[in-house]
Parts: structure tokens; C-alpha cells; sequence
């Protein structure tokens, strides 16, 4: 169906308050179409973070997911939550709530499109044109007037929605993540290369990181997909809640959404356990996309607190795994400068924010421009730190 015919016939919305509602062929067969489609995307993925009771009301995650058909074919879709709260969304607007607070106004519940618990940048708005992508734009609109809600808020944004967002009058944030890319005019053979094109106090100080892990008696085993058994899927979520138990906090994923993870997407997990002598005493958990040849380090946890461990478990075990297995980009996760020193460097992340009233919409804009600039000016002092030798 071509761009005129869709802004000649009706379109038919959804608004559905359980993933399960939807048809996930042709969830997945849209998500497939875009820009950048991750595996957070995936229904399989969404679905599992509401029926484990991970991402539900009772914890402060309502779906609104929205559906736009036309011709009886899913035209756009987007994943879509009231939120109560601003937790599990690594773009931080607590000042914002705070100063809504002060004025004797409502900021709870906001709209967010996103993908829960997952600072991941990708396709959130799902659409097949760009009149199908307006038609959903226009969708939030109306679902944030029809429940007088403060905000609506998109996070970890693909350019195409981007670009459409701030094209509707959504002001834009930028932020800071750390990834590695492969060179694409001069791939890096194995972390070895990768170590070499380091300046010289960056590969030493990594040597000596692995190093001191190794002469502890340290050694890893990597599992791929099927191979990570309900062993290794016990120890890595007991490891996952002392992680959280460290920061006195509570873990937002249960047991069985991992459990789920294992059944219906398999083929996008990769674990490394370390031993010493022979008993696991710490884990990652990696994501990967097999066809995009993406990697995504997600959790770590540890029962026995070791120098240098973390470093050796989410940044070196996996580079060297995605070189080893011809991937292209390893991405670290939410904030982190210290990666930078272990060979990933800065990108600027985007999210879209809309909030309807007009006061405190202008005052937002104020601060979102002098941070825009802050952030600006921050990537290019990292920048010109980088841990790659010149030339």
C-alpha cells in the first residue's frame, strides 16, 4: 500500500493493556521492516516482561500499547506504559516530577514508549511509512489528552523516530552511552589487534587488569543460546539479585522472566561464567543479535568479590567473544566513562519528550538547551581523550 493510499483510508486503532493481545507475526514481521530492530522489541521480549510480573501495573509499568491497522494489515505499532513512577527508564526526569510536585500539580502517570528496564537505542515507534508513523504520534497525542496526563515520553530513539518526533513539536534530550565498533576500512582481528591500537598506557593498565584475574584463578566458560542450561540460568539470576541487593535495592526482572527468555528467545542470549576451581563465583549475561551481529551487556553479579573481575567479565570476555565471532558493535550499557579506557567509545543517545503544559513545557526547553550544550561540549572533551592510538 503506497503513501497516498494510506492517507486516503481509515485506519483502524488499538489501545491494549496486555501484549497478549496481540498478534506477535505480525508484531515481529513489522519490527522487522525497521531502522534498528533489537530483540527488546520483539513480542516475545515485551510479553515475558508483563506475564513474569516484571513490568505490570502492580510495579508501576501499566501497557498502552498501540496498534494502527489499515487494510487489515499492521501498518504501526508502539510499546507504550503509564508510569507511575520514573524508575527503570535510565533517562532521568525526577527533577522534572519534583518541580510539578512543588507547584501542587500532577506528573504521575506519564505516557512512555519504551522498552522497560532496557537503556538499549532502537525502533520504538513501529510504522511502515511515514504516514502510518504519524498516524501513531497523533495516537499518543490523543492518549495523553483523553487521560490528562502531564507527559508523554519516548527514550532510546532510532534516527527515523527522531527525526519524526522533533518534527511534531516533541523536544528533544540527547545523552551519553559507550559502545565498540568494528572498523569497517580495518577490521580488528581479535582483542590482541584490539589491544594493540590502544595508546600505551590504556593496553598496559588492561593487561594488568587480566592479569590479576587470571592469577586468581579465575577462567571463564562462554554459553551461547541452547547451550545455557537451567544451571547456569539459577546461578546467573542468584548472582543478578546480590547485585541488587549490594545497592540495597530490588531486582525489576523475577526468575521467570528469564525463564521465558530461555524458551522463546533463545538464540539472543550468551552467558560467561567464571570459576575457580571448577565453582562459578561470578557471571554476565550478554544479548546479541546473530543476524545484525550486534552484542548488548546487560547483568553481571558475583558471589566472591574479586579485583578486576567486573572489567574481565563485561568488557573482555565479551569483545573478545564478538571479534572472535565476526560481530560489529558491543554496546555497554547505561553511562559508564570508565569504558571508554577499555576501547568503547562515546555515542550520544536520543529521547523525545512531550509535556502538556505550556509552562513548564517552556521551562524544560530552557534546561533541555543548556543541556544539549553541556552534552555537546562533554562528547568532544571525550573525544579527544581517545584511548586509540592516532593514525
Amino acid at each position: 500500500m503506497t503513501h497516498q493510499e494510506l492517507t486516503a483510508v481509515d485506519y483502524v486503532i488499538g489501545v491494549h493493556e496486555d501484549p497478549a493481545e496481540l498478534d506477535p507475526q505480525a508484531w515481529n514481521g513489522l519490527l522487522a521492516t525497521q531502522a534498528e530492530p533489537t530483540p527488546f522489541m520483539r513480542h516475545e521480549y515485551l510479553l515475558a516482561l508483563h506475564a513474569s510480573g516484571s513490568a505490570v501495573p502492580s510495579t508501576g509499568w501499566a501497557p498502552r500499547f498501540v496498534t494502527v491497522h489499515a487494510g487489515g494489515v499492521l501498518q504501526a505499532a508502539c510499546a507504550s506504559y503509564l508510569k507511575s513512577h520514573s524508575y527503570g527508564e535510565y533517562v532521568f526526569d525526577w527533577a522534572w516530577a519534583d518541580a510539578y510536585r512543588r507547584y501542587g500539580l500532577r506528573y504521575y502517570p506519564k505516557l512512555l514508549a519504551a522498552v522497560p528496564f532496557t537503556p538499549v537505542p532502537g525502533s520504538r515507534l513501529l510504522a511502515r511509512s511515514d504516514a502510518a508513523r504519524q498516524r501513531l504520534i497523533d495516537v499518543l497525542h490523543s492518549l495523553l489528552e483523553a487521560d490528562k496526563l502531564s507527559s508523554a515520553h519516548a527514550l532510546f530513539l532510532d534516527p527515523v523516530d527522531a527525526q519524526a518526533l522533533q518534527a511534531a513539536g516533541w523536544m528533544m534530550r540527547e545523552g551519553v552511552q559507550f559502545h565498540w565498533t568494528q572498523d569497517a576500512q580495518d577490521p580488528m582481528a581479535d582483542f590482541g589487534t584490539l589491544l594493540a591500537r590502544l595508546q600505551r598506557d590504556k593496553r598496559k593498565k588492561i593487561q594488568q587488569e587480566r592479569r590479576k584475574v587470571a592469577d586468581q584463578g579465575v577462567h571463564f566458560t562462554a554459553h551461547e543460546g541452547a547451550d545455557i542450561g537451567q544451571r547456569e540460568w539459577d546461578f546467573f539470576h542468584h548472582c543478578y539479585t546480590l547485585t541488587y541487593q549490594a545497592h540495597h535495592s530490588t531486582p525489576y526482572l523475577t526468575r521467570d522472566f528469564f525463564t521465558r527468555m530461555a524458551s522463546t528467545l533463545p538464540t539472543h542470549w550468551l552467558m560467561f561464567v567464571a570459576h575457580v576451581n571448577d565453582e562459578p563465583v561470578a557471571t554476565s549475561l550478554i544479548a546479541i543479535d546473530p543476524q545484525r551481529r550486534v552484542a548488548w551487556g546487560r547483568y553481571w553479579g558475583c558471589i566472591t568479590p574479586l579485583p578486576c573481575l567486573h572489567f574481565e567479565a563485561c568488557y573482555y570476555q565479551p569483545l573478545s567473544w564478538c571479534l572472535a565471532n565476526g560481530y560489529l558493535r558491543f554496546e555497554g550499557g547505561a553511562q559508564g566513562e570508565h569504558k571508554m579506557a577499555r576501547g568503547l567509545l562515546p555515542v550520544k543517545t536520543a529521547s523525545a519528550h512531550w509535556l502538556r503544559d505550556p509552562r513548564f513545557a517552556s521551562a524544560v526547553a530552557d534546561f533541555l538547551a543548556a543541556e544539549g550544550q553541556g552534552i555537546g561540549q562533554y562528547v568532544d572533551e571525550l573525544r579527544e581523550r581517545n584511548p586509540f592510538k592516532a593514525g
